[in-house]
């Protein structure tokens, strides 16, 4: 048999290529019909979703101020269910107008706006005579924002990103930077991206792109990361507070205690509230403030243990026990959403804090 120049000892045309780290072959069918993961849509779909509450709480206090005013005449009704649908098809405009990451989080806010002003107004299309103020509303519209964070979390939270998704996110950087350039933060994220995919086919030509794209000083800003880093820098002052943590896990119990005590008012005083919301808004609090009360008990051992406890108990509180508080508590119920998302902002950032090393003396909470 003919074995080549290389007298038998080295591949021939005809051997099979040496199977290549994270070849084509070997990922997820996902990636393999071309749909990797953006490795900064939590940031977009969070910006989405807090566009979405902002708006309908916003609206609802406008409407509630101005007396519910109607646009229109003559028997017509302008709602702004038309409007949230407008502003939906501009951000489906924008987003498939444009390639590249610049155009996402400009696209998210608009669209979280228009889905805030087409959801607010589900009360009209579940019930026969078009009731706006329709009892569960408010229920719903949480419940469908809780649904999107699950879903959200499902398609991004739960599985690493793959190395090629990785590779493909500094490719749509790049995009950008072709046609606009790079400031020294976009670079910097692009190569950042670029290193989490390591050595893997692509890289180095990927690498040799960014580098190839030139120095710009001007860019788009981004709403989202902005407001995001004015958060993170405002809790992290927070918690370094002695005070704080403390503060946090006794607002946290409290808020836990008080959705009890609200369900059982509601329920001995007659509310027409179904049985089965008060048994689940008991059963989440009662959950809650377990995982709550186990944190405070390993808290001096295991203070990242804890702050993960006191994690756990805010997540069911707010995708579970505050769906039941706003069915029977309607619209009032936002301020303990808004408690539930101050105490997450604190725990987040000492959790942060803590992997950062920025205790590493030994400093728990019980010594602050």
């Amino acid at each position: 048999m003919n074995q080549g120049v290389t007298g038998g000892s080295g591949p021939t045309s005809s051997d099979p290529e040496p199977p290549r780290p994270h070849a084509a072959r070997d990922r997820g069918l996902v990636l393999r019909w071309g749909l990797p993961r953006d490795p900064a849509a939590g940031s977009h779909l969070a910006g989405f979703l807090v566009a979405t509450v902002a708006t309908v709480l916003l609206t609802r206090a406008f409407l509630a101020a101005a007396g519910y005013p109607q646009i229109g005449g003559d028997g017509l009704h302008i709602a702004h269910v038309l409007w949230g649908g407008l502003l939906m098809a501009v951000a489906f405009v924008l987003l498939l107008s444009f390639v590249g990451p610049v155009v996402r989080p400009a696209g998210a806010l608009i669209g979280g706006v228009g889905f805030g002003l087409f959801v607010d107004e589900v009360g009209k299309f579940v019930t026969e005579d078009n009731d706006y103020f329709y009892g569960p509303t408010a229920a719903l519209i949480y419940g469908t924002v809780v649904g999107l964070v699950l879903l959200g979390e499902a398609l991004h939270g739960r599985i690493p990103h793959h190395p090629v998704e990785h590779l493909a996110g500094a490719a749509d950087h790049a995009v950008a930077g072709l046609a606009g350039g790079f400031t020294t933060r976009t670079r910097a994220e692009a190569h950042e991206l670029l290193d989490r995919a390591g050595d893997i086919t692509g890289a180095r030509e990927v690498g040799a792109l960014l580098d190839a794209v030139e120095e710009d000083t001007r860019e788009l800003p981004n709403p989202i990361e902005i407001v995001g880093q004015a958060v993170v820098r405002g809790t992290r002052r927070l918690v370094g507070a002695r005070w704080v943590p403390w503060a946090t896990v006794g607002v946290l119990v409290l808020a836990s205690v008080g959705a009890v005590a609200r369900g059982l008012v509601a329920w001995f005083g007659g509310a027409d509230v179904p049985w089965w919301i008060v048994t689940g808004l008991l059963l989440s609090a009662v959950a809650s403030t377990a995982a709550a009360a186990l944190g405070l008990v390993v808290v001096r051992s295991d203070r990242h243990r804890a702050y993960l406890l006191f994690r756990r108990a805010v997540l069911i509180s707010l995708l579970v026990t505050q769906v039941f508080v706003f069915r029977i508590e309607e619209w009032s119920a936002t301020v303990g959403l808004l408690v539930d998302l101050l105490v997450l902002g604190l725990i987040t950032a000492e959790l942060q804090q803590i992997a950062s090393g920025s205790d590493e003396d030994g400093d728990d909470l019980g010594r602050r």
